[in-house]
């Protein structure tokens, strides 16, 4: 069972991408992609300046190998554009600061995201906890499994609902009303 769990809170999540505007544009954009796309970190740092050019981000999964269209929100465009001006189409997005065009390593992500994680007192992120707030935040606003499950290429709701903690959340709340 996989633990690392969504940021579930609104607020910090607001407070998170104030923190990493501050700390560093290339952080600030790779929490925005994997909060709003629900893409997998393996993708985010895959992705070169070409790939956010325009309103939909075309990728094929590395994990699943389908092939995937997202349409940017405005956010995240406002941010892509600004980021990626007067880079070069081929160069990493999330680039690391090491060698000559490479993106950072999954684990140089993962460090990124658990010094924020410390910075809110928050336990149980990793690297897929974008993807998972992406999937949870998507479910608490449209009330759509059907179509969360798509997004995130799942192929059962159970797995769609375990993964983004919506299952968890419904036992806790069942459990806080026993009273026999």
């Amino acid at each position: 069972m996989n633990l690392v769990q969504p940021i579930r809170d609104k607020e910090v999540l607001k407070e998170m991408r104030q923190y990493f505007k501050e700390q560093s544009e290339r952080n600030y954009l790779m929490f925005l992609l994997g909060i709003h796309t629900g893409l997998r970190i393996s993708d985010i740092l895959a992705l070169k300046v070409k790939d956010v050019q325009g309103w939909e981000i075309f990728i094929k999964e590395k994990k699943t190998g389908k092939l995937r269209e997202i349409k940017m929100t405005s956010e995240l465009k406002r941010v892509a554009r600004s980021y990626t001006q007067g880079k070069p189409r081929h160069e990493y997005l999330i680039k690391s600061r090491e060698g000559k065009n490479k993106p950072i390593s999954r684990s140089m992500a993962y460090k990124i995201l658990n010094q924020a994680a410390e910075e809110f007192g928050l336990e149980r992120i990793g690297t897929h906890s974008l993807r998972k707030t992406y999937g949870y935040h998507h479910y608490k606003k449209f009330n759509d499994i059907v179509t969360l499950q798509e997004a995130l290429n799942h192929d059962e709701m159970n797995v769609t609902k375990r993964y983004i903690g919506i299952k968890q959340d419904e036992l806790n709340k069942q459990q806080t009303k026993i009273d026999w």
